[in-house]
């Protein structure tokens, strides 16, 4: 057996398993006992299966909804969506997939022993996203070394990403000791201009997440509630029967009620693992500190989260319809996490700020998903990883970072524009990263804005 089939046979399992076993080996080097060590690595698995299953639910019920609202408008879109499970696949079918692993290993424990992070990325299934941008890259430059140097780029931002939210998900979900390192975060940085803007008008300002909604308008602002309501509004724009509508609705809103349950095992499992990490540091190694990157369902508690990536449905929808040369129709990828994880993480769950960012950048993914359907489609091919049907391209409406991917892509060809955007991208990534130093709480900035105008 080949090294490339032993690591697919290892990545098999899944993330549900690889994590938890990951953290409970950590576990048991930070000194928790290995009860406690097993039982916070099951409890994690438990979270992210459950959290898996739930969204697996709700993209199955919104899918279809999403579909017929589409058809009704008399949308017909080449690129077919297959998204992030599609491109997960046939990334890790690419024979050179694996060899990104030693990338991301080397890279993080370099910025490690030098300083330059204080994460220890723990998320290695999700190396994929790293494999899959060195692929992009080397089809668009045709240079395999610049691909590998466009994954070092990846890998550095995202474990910088991770030290920037470290601190604000403890805040949020209190979840100490862990923070978030997938690139589907890197959203934000395009959306902090605007971010910034919003500062300077009044009704921006003011809390607007579930706790805050909870005060103005009661049983409305229940995750159950809101996810029927927000269900029987897709239901009825796809043109549903009634009783289809109400069907939606009911398993909308139990889905949505469901999220913060799952959540809690996430609880259960970082908490005591968290503690015990940092009562190491502080005995043996005084003066570090170290953060456990993790996939992003561990943000899964957000009432606000869900709310917007659900609310954003039917208008990917409509952009999908009235945007000039978009090619893709998002179906497998409706459901778009960087804009919901992005938008929480930047604004500290400001639900009206992360509903308004969602609009103003949906159109970045969808036109992202049409410039990578060619690249995607011939992959698709290379590996037979997925089915192509015959005379259609297949791509992912939801990308993540596709700014960063088609920038790093075109700097390899040496394009004067691309490398200038390039810079200027990574320029704002450092002053979000320098605002996030001097304020990690972006939900306490709000309310001094308020107290202050």
């Amino acid at each position: 057996m080949g090294s490339n089939s032993i690591v697919q046979a290892i990545l098999g399992v899944g993330s549900q398993v690889l994590i938890p076993i990951f953290i409970t080996i950590l576990g048991l080097i930070f000194g928790m006992k290995l009860s406690k060590a097993i039982l916070s690595g099951l409890y994690l698995g438990t979270g992210f299966i459950g959290m898996t299953m739930a969204i697996n639910k709700l993209t199955e019920v919104v899918s279809p909804a999403a579909k017929a609202l589409a058809k009704n408008t008399g949308i017909n879109l080449p690129a077919v969506d297959f998204g992030w499970t599609g491109a997960a696949a046939i990334t890790w079918a690419w024979p050179l997939a694996f060899t990104f692993f030693v990338v991301e290993i080397v890279i993080n424990l370099i910025m490690l022993l030098t300083k330059l992070t204080k994460t220890l990325n723990a998320d290695m299934w999700n190396v994929w996203g790293v494999a899959l941008t060195g692929y992009i890259v080397y089809q668009i430059s045709g240079n395999l070394i610049w691909a590998y140097v466009a994954s070092i780029v990846q890998v550095v931002i995202m474990l910088k990403l991770g030290d920037m939210w470290s601190l604000e998900i403890k805040d949020i979900l209190g979840y100490e000791g862990v923070t978030v390192t997938h690139i589907e975060t890197f959203v934000a940085i395009l959306m902090s201009p605007v971010n910034k803007l919003m500062d300077y008008i009044p009704i921006f300002n003011r809390q607007w997440d579930a706790a805050a909604l909870k005060r103005k308008i009661g049983v409305l602002s229940e995750p159950v509630v809101m996810g029927a309501l927000i269900g029987l509004i897709l239901a009825l724009a796809g043109r549903y029967s009634i009783g289809d509508a109400l069907n939606l609705a009911v398993t909308t809103g139990a889905v949505m009620a469901i999220f913060p349950v799952m959540a809690k095992f996430f609880m259960d499992a970082l908490t005591p693992f968290g503690t015990t990490m940092s009562n190491f540091m502080k005995k043996h190694v005084k003066g570090r500190e170290f953060v456990i990157g993790l996939d992003w369902p561990i943000l899964g508690q957000s009432t606000e989260l869900w709310v917007t990536m659900v609310v954003l449905i039917p208008v990917a929808i409509l952009f999908s319809a009235i945007l000039p040369g978009n090619a893709i129709l998002p179906l497998a990828g409706v459901i778009n996490y960087c804009i919901g994880v992005g938008g929480l993480l930047l604004t500290g769950g400001n639900l009206l700020r992360m509903l308004v960012l969602g609009v103003i950048y949906q159109p970045l993914f969808l036109y992202g998903g049409t410039y990578f359907a060619n690249i995607f489609t011939k992959l698709a091919k290379e590996t037979n990883a997925v089915n192509v049907p015959k005379g259609s391209k297949v791509s992912w409406s939801s990308i993540e970072a596709p700014d960063l991917r088609f920038l790093l892509g075109w700097s390899g060809r040496g394009n004067i524009l691309a490398i200038v955007g390039l810079v200027a991208l990574l320029a704002l990534f450092f002053w979000l990263y320098q605002q996030f130093r001097k304020n990690p709480l972006p939900e306490n900035k709000y309310k001094e804005l308020k107290t202050t105008k």
